[in-house]
């Protein structure tokens, strides 16, 4: 162990004791913030709309209005929480082996899991007397689109490197393209080329 490290300490590379490599060692991953931030966002932009829904919702069909303004507003935040929340839990396994299939594991559960709610919800909320099917679906396309805006801001405007999350390796390797003391390590171009 190098004298500036002290037993505790890890690098990237190391073993931790259950022998994954990091394993133990939390981290946060580039894409954390920007879905915390979409998230925020989309969730101040969905009161607003549950607000303007509110007032458009009783102006075209009373309470019934306002209620369905309401629930698909709020369907729309649910469904957008749904995905960034399964990607934010999924990157707590970041450290683990098995990362890769964790990731997807829980991301495509999570789509299955809203795919299966939205249908539910459909089923159930598609007779009842205190729901407008036409002031519901015009606000749960109204906030879809909102959230996905939303996402196209939030990441438009997050400056992160082409390529993130790496570890470089702690020393440098050689130039292979130095002359090495018994000759090239390319062949010489020559008249046979």
């Amino acid at each position: 162990m190098p004298a500036d490290r002290t037993p505790g300490d890890r690098t990237p590379g190391d073993r931790a004791p259950g022998g994954a490599p990091g394993a133990g060692a939390p981290v946060t991953l580039s894409s954390t913030p920007v879905l915390v931030r979409s998230l925020k966002l989309a969730a101040l932009l969905t009161v607003v709309l549950i607000v303007v829904g509110g007032v458009v919702g009783y102006a075209v069909d009373g309470w019934v209005g306002v209620t369905s303004a309401v629930i698909g507003a709020a369907m729309s935040f649910v469904f957008l929480g749904i995905t960034a929340g399964s990607i934010l839990v999924a990157n707590r396994s970041y450290s683990s082996p098995l990362f890769t299939v964790t990731f997807f594991a829980i991301v495509l559960g999570s789509w299955i899991l809203k795919f299966v709610l939205f249908i539910v919800a459909a089923l159930l909320l598609r007779d009842q007397p205190w729901i407008d099917k036409f002031v519901l679906f015009g606000f749960l396309i109204i906030g879809v689109v909102l959230t996905l805006v939303v996402d196209v801001v939030v990441v438009a405007r997050t400056r992160l490197p082409y390529v993130s999350d790496v570890a470089l390796p702690q020393q440098v390797l050689p130039n292979v393209e130095k002359r090495a003391e018994n000759g090239s390590n390319r062949p010489e171009s020559g008249e046979h080329d």
